[in-house]
């Protein structure tokens, strides 16, 4: 089994934030892959489902960002699991806007929801790390992370969330790399 977590805000107010984008790609992927209702469950909301042939926890902590940890950890001790199990969808200041890339573990970059997993768990886990880009000055960092995507930003942000719902088999068979490039593939032929 492996648990695939969301980051985000809970709250309506905060759904279209670019810090929410986590959120956003775990509820794509229930939808694409059929997963079941969702229920309340470790300090969020969980909906469970196969991709293939692997089971997957879709969990949304709804400990706000900065608590993100402790919903991981009591659903990674529930199943009795490693961190190695954990796939974190989350926001990324340092990528362009609508890149994904993967890598396991690494450093914060800032980022209090991975902050408060390391804290947990440690930071031996995997990361879907969602461009949002760089406002370009330090001081316009919170404004842009908290700020809601733009409306001609919306399809672009719709398509690259169905494409890593589409290919997101190859995460769940572990295959990072093969994920990245169908995702730029399907990026290029847009």
């Amino acid at each position: 089994m492996q648990i695939w977590t969301g980051l985000g805000n809970p709250g309506p107010q905060y759904a279209m934030n670019r810090h929410n984008v986590g959120f956003m790609a775990v509820d794509v992927i229930a939808e694409v892959h059929g997963f079941g209702p969702v229920q309340k469950k470790f300090a969020g909301w969980v909906q469970e489902g196969r991709i293939g042939p692997e089971k997957i926890l879709l969990l949304k902590p709804a400990t706000w960002m900065n608590g993100s940890g402790r919903a991981v950890a009591e659903a990674l001790r529930f199943y009795k699991l490693a961190p190695e199990a954990l796939t974190v969808f989350h926001d990324e200041l340092d990528l362009a806007p609508f890149k994904v890339k993967v890598r396991i573990g690494g450093g914060l970059a800032g980022h209090n929801g991975l902050r408060s997993i390391d804290q947990h768990i440690g930071p031996d886990f995997r990361r879907v790390r969602i461009g949002i880009g760089h406002p370009g000055h330090k001081d316009r960092v919170t404004g842009h992370v908290l700020g809601n995507y733009a409306k001609v930003e919306l399809d672009t942000l719709a398509g690259m969330l169905a494409d890593m719902a589409a290919e997101a088999e190859w995460l769940a068979k572990n295959e990072d790399a093969r994920f990245m490039s169908e995702l730029a593939f399907r990026a290029q032929s847009m």
